[in-house]
């Protein structure tokens, strides 16, 4: 064997690109886009006699069926260390686990509300449309935002910046998503970037894999809109109550929601930047790439 042999070849350049962070970050997400155009296209195909309901749900298992055949099938080999984010062994545990603190967290809040005296409860909901509201306001949110900012932004721009550089700007990045919802403003954009993208990314930094963030973001929504009747960033929803917000708009949220209000900001951050504490101690927390080197 010559000396030559006995050497290694390197990457070729054209690897070295695609597999750097922010390159394959950009791969990956037009990748996502693809596949949500795709499904976009394909859902047209169904007939609206169906019914919302099932249109609906027709409508999600597209999205999310090519979402994740997309993701396990060309992005978890994306990149120079590829890893599969959404692994079968923790899936039911954590995903049940956030579904638990999502409704915690937000039954302490409306809880809260309750003795500020700015929500109330005027009279008996709607559950008509509780499958429709489930399907939409909770599942698809908590499987496509969090398959895209967690799985996709803050896992490239973490392996390129560290933690503390993804946490800033995937939470800066989900507040701005924000900005165009029914009744936004900048401070309610400002509050979903804190308290939720601290929160989420908090998740995520903890468990290292995208279940806990997204059963927690399915059960927080759930339960704002279709169990406490508040607005869902901004969205009115049908609860199995009515109820109502009032008072100054720093503890109700005005007609946004309560995820605009201080209570959120305060219980929902708080418990983001304990998640974040645990991770950093479990010894999750990853440098930036060029003090890795």
């Amino acid at each position: 064997m010559t000396e030559a042999e006995a050497v290694p070849a390197g990457k070729p350049l054209w690897r070295k690109i695609i597999d750097y962070p922010l390159v394959t970050m950009v791969i990956a997400t037009v990748l996502y886009i693809c596949a949500v155009a795709l499904s976009i296209v394909i859902g047209k195909q169904v007939p609206a006699s169906l019914g919302k309901t099932e249109v609906a749900a027709v409508h999600a298992v597209i999205t999310i069926g090519l979402l994740l055949a997309v993701y396990k099938f060309i992005i978890t080999r994306l990149g120079e260390n590829p890893k599969d984010d959404l692994p079968a062994g923790p899936a039911i545990r954590d995903g049940a686990i956030g579904l638990g603190a999502g409704f915690a967290l937000m039954a302490a809040s409306v809880g809260v509300a309750t003795v500020a005296g700015v929500y109330r409860i005027i009279g008996e909901g709607d559950t008509s449309t509780l499958l429709l509201e489930l399907i939409s306001v909770a599942i698809m949110p908590g499987f496509t935002e969090e398959l895209l900012f967690r799985g996709i932004l803050f896992r490239w721009l973490e392996e390129f910046g560290g933690s503390w550089l993804a946490l800033l700007v995937t939470s800066a990045l989900f507040g701005l998503a924000h900005i165009m919802n029914p009744n936004a403003t900048w401070f309610s954009s400002f509050a979903i970037a804190v308290e939720a993208g601290v929160l989420l990314g908090g998740c995520y930094m903890l468990t290292r894999n995208l279940w806990l963030a997204m059963g927690l973001h399915a059960g927080w929504n759930f339960t704002q809109g279709e169990i406490f009747d508040v607005p869902v960033s901004g969205i009115d929803e049908h609860g199995l109550v009515q109820a109502q917000l009032s008072g100054p708009p720093l503890l109700s949220g005005g007609t946004f929601g309560l995820e605009a209000s201080l209570i959120c900001l305060t219980i929902a951050t708080a418990t983001g930047v304990w998640m974040v504490y645990r991770a950093v101690r479990k010894g999750h927390l990853v440098h930036p790439h060029w003090l890795r080197d």
